[in-house]
């Protein structure tokens, strides 16, 4: 083949193509992953003292998380353990850091991971896993189907297929020696995943039996250490009742609500009580359990996310029962991340400088249970 000056050009490209792919575009990437870390480290450090870090720090304090009269501010971000980047922005925008912080964990993609649990831990915030008994990977486009996942029916936890996935979660939260709150199959008043009882040939009743199950082992390992976090979605037309899910008190520490204002079918402005009270109203019919708004985001499509924000302040002192909030950092369908504008990071900077949101998240202190 005659070596001509466009071979030789094509040839050279491609030797350069081959060594910005394989070589330096990883370590770019990698770098870029290493300064994103290194910022959240920055801003959320990693120094808070584990109980099994044998240190006079981790004595166990007498008060309780929240205190009476305390509430905790909290983030619930898509990254989950494996990136801090948007519970640090959020801290940056608010001066507020988290006390509590959630994240996701199927049972089909997610085995216990102490070390990813203790990354939270130690910066501060306490632990609190949406427990998920589905394939996410799974999930399908459409939102009837999205539930049906035959292999995740109620019955199959009910009768013990998975065992041992569950003891073996039982077995590592013990091992921790500081409170996990488990927000086990939530939203469970919907449609839209494989444990509602609306959904995936499951029956009435099913669901209660399920939690009970899974708590049931927690206790025969002896987790006592399980913070148990039953938290349906707000109600709405046609959701299931909230009553007939309940597991009761026995097998409960906090119950909790989901709820956004913006979502399609409620994108005109409603007040925080507005949104979250009818339900609220409703389970204070069968419990009077610590309340958590498990998860929270407000829409500024129509620029009025500050004015809810500085309402949702407003109203939490008045609701004494609510002991904490969990805003939604992160972007799905919408941008639900409180720093999307200025005003809007004012006003929850401002809200959440009352001090009623300054006690720290400590491992060694006992979480408020009544």
């Amino acid at each position: 083949m005659k070596i001509t000056a466009p071979r030789l050009l094509a040839l050279l490209g491609a030797v350069v193509l081959t060594w910005y792919t394989f070589t330096l575009a990883p370590d770019l990437a990698d770098r870029d992953r290493r300064a994103a870390a290194a910022r959240a480290d920055a801003v959320l450090p990693p120094t808070t003292v584990l109980p099994d870090d044998q240190h006079p720090a981790a004595q166990q304090p007498t008060t309780s998380f929240p205190a009476t009269g305390k509430a905790f501010i909290g983030v619930f971000t898509s990254a989950g353990t494996h990136d801090f980047t948007e519970a640090a922005e959020f801290a940056r925008q608010t001066g507020h850091h988290p006390q509590v912080y959630e994240f996701s964990a199927d049972w089909k993609s997610d085995h216990f991971d102490a070390g990813a649990i203790n990354r939270v831990a130690k910066r501060g915030m306490l632990p609190m896993i949406a427990w998920e008994p589905w394939d996410h990977t799974a999930e399908a486009k459409e939102p009837r189907l999205r539930g049906e996942q035959p292999t995740y029916r109620l019955s199959h936890i009910i009768d013990g297929s998975f065992d041992a996935y569950v003891r073996s979660w039982a077995q590592g939260i013990k091992s921790l020696h500081y409170p996990v709150a488990i927000r086990f199959a939530h939203e469970m008043n919907g449609y839209w995943y494989p444990w509602c009882e609306q959904s995936n040939d499951n029956r009435a009743g099913e669901y209660v039996q399920a939690w009970r199950h899974v708590h049931q082992i927690f206790d025969a390992v002896g987790a006592r250490n399980a913070v148990w976090v039953w938290s349906p979605n707000i109600s709405y037309a046609n959701s299931t009742p909230l009553a007939g899910l309940y597991p009761g008190d026995a097998y409960v520490d906090w119950v909790g609500l989901s709820g956004y204002y913006g979502t399609v079918g409620k994108e005109n402005y409603q007040s925080f009580d507005r949104l979250f009270n009818p339900s609220r109203t409703e389970l204070r019919r069968f419990t009077r359990k610590p309340l958590v708004i498990t998860e929270v985001g407000a829409t500024d499509a129509a620029g009025r996310k500050a004015e809810w924000i500085n309402d949702m302040f407003r109203t939490l002192p008045r609701r004494r029962d609510i002991i904490g909030v969990i805003w939604y950092q992160a972007v799905k369908e919408i941008d639900w991340r409180v720093g999307t504008s200025t005003a809007s990071s004012a006003a929850f900077t401002t809200g959440a400088s009352a001090s009623r949101y300054q006690q720290r998240w400590e491992p060694g202190v006992p979480l408020r249970r009544r």
